[in-house]
């Protein structure tokens, strides 16, 4: 049985990059690009509606950046997974990105197929990092987490069942499929879950979790 191909969204104010990054995945049968998007403003318009598996967002754009796009989309309740690709290997901007929900972090400068790998590890649920960003957001989680076990109390059967797969790296599609329920009544749970928990990504939740049951394996 084929499955559709996994969607994708580009979001870089630098047309040449948004086409060859538009090239270099449509070299892989499996991805599809749904969307191409100039500026903040349009992408989380485009984001609403075509809900695609993955958007990769440009930081320093014109006009709204994409940390500003990043937060709007997830307070809009975009439940794609995000990852960032920029120049910039900034802490300050690593930190941000992270901690208003991207589900990754990749400079421009990868090895266009080191960066396919890593498109396709986001699609699976993982959070990807090119290797100078893991130390600096090494050091940003090893924050104790300040949650209170009350938070956890307030989650259904189903959405607790759901952040423990999350915590084990799995993406909405393989959830469902475990779950035997649709994608979209994941994407439901996941959204009502990270709001409980006051989080902003799957990535937090994650986090968030791994810390709550005394793991170290973030």
């Amino acid at each position: 049985m084929s499955h559709a191909p996994s969607s994708i969204m580009l979001v870089d104010d630098h047309p040449l990059l948004r086409k060859g990054l538009k090239q270099l995945i449509s070299l892989e049968d499996e991805l599809e690009v749904v969307a191409e998007c100039s500026n903040g403003k349009d992408a989380i318009g485009k984001a609403v509606e075509l809900d695609p598996d993955l958007i990769i967002l440009d930081l320093n754009m014109q006009g709204m950046d994409g940390l500003e796009t990043l937060k709007r989309m997830r307070d809009e309740g975009v439940t794609s997974r995000i990852v960032m690709l920029t120049v910039s290997d900034a802490d300050e901007d690593v930190v941000a990105a992270i901690t208003n929900g991207a589900d990754g972090y990749l400079l421009k400068d990868t090895d266009p197929e080191l960066l396919l790998e890593q498109i396709q590890r986001a699609l699976e649920g993982k959070m990807v990092l090119s290797e100078v960003i893991t130390e600096v957001l090494a050091t940003a989680l090893r924050r104790p987490s300040r949650q209170e076990p009350a938070k956890l109390d307030s989650l259904t059967n189903r959405e607790h069942e759901i952040l423990s797969l999350i915590a084990k790296g799995m993406s909405n599609k393989v959830i469902a499929r475990e779950l035997d329920i649709s994608d979209g009544t994941v994407k439901v749970h996941v959204k009502h879950l990270l709001k409980k928990l006051g989080l902003r990504s799957r990535v937090e939740a994650a986090v968030w979790m791994v810390n709550k049951q005394g793991g170290s394996n973030v």
